[in-house]
């Protein structure tokens, strides 16, 4: 059973920076790609940033690009998100998950494995 393991969440100043990151364990497809998504109190799942394992291709949401960048270590088999002039708004849940079906990269239900989230706060 594959299992992700978020971490890095805290407690960040506006401006400020952050890295979360995703350990991956477990079998997984040769070819595979995961995701950062976050949810916000009362809020679904909003896609963040997307990566091709094998490739390195990213994809982000607008309100993150230019801030925001995925990347991943395949020795350390870790995800990462580095997070730099974060605001207010980006205060979350954040979440990686691994995509097992076909389909939009953006949309959570191509996700069936999810780690447990990693909380971002950004205070003022």
């Amino acid at each position: 059973q594959v299992q992700l393991v978020e971490s890095g969440g805290g407690l960040v100043q506006a401006g400020g920076s952050l890295r979360l990151s995703c350990a991956v364990s477990g079998p997984t497809a040769d070819s595979r790609s995961l995701a950062w998504f976050r949810q916000a109190p009362g809020q679904e799942h909003e896609f963040v940033g997307f990566i091709n394992w094998d490739t390195g291709r990213t994809f982000h949401t607008d309100s993150v690009k230019g801030r925001f960048t995925t990347s991943r270590d395949a020795a350390k088999n870790t995800l990462y998100l580095q997070m730099n002039s974060v605001k207010l708004e980006d205060t979350a849940m954040y979440y990686c998950a691994l995509r097992t079906s076909n389909g939009p990269y953006y949309l959570p239900a191509m996700y069936s494995i999810w780690g447990q989230g990693t909380q971002v706060t950004v205070s003022s």
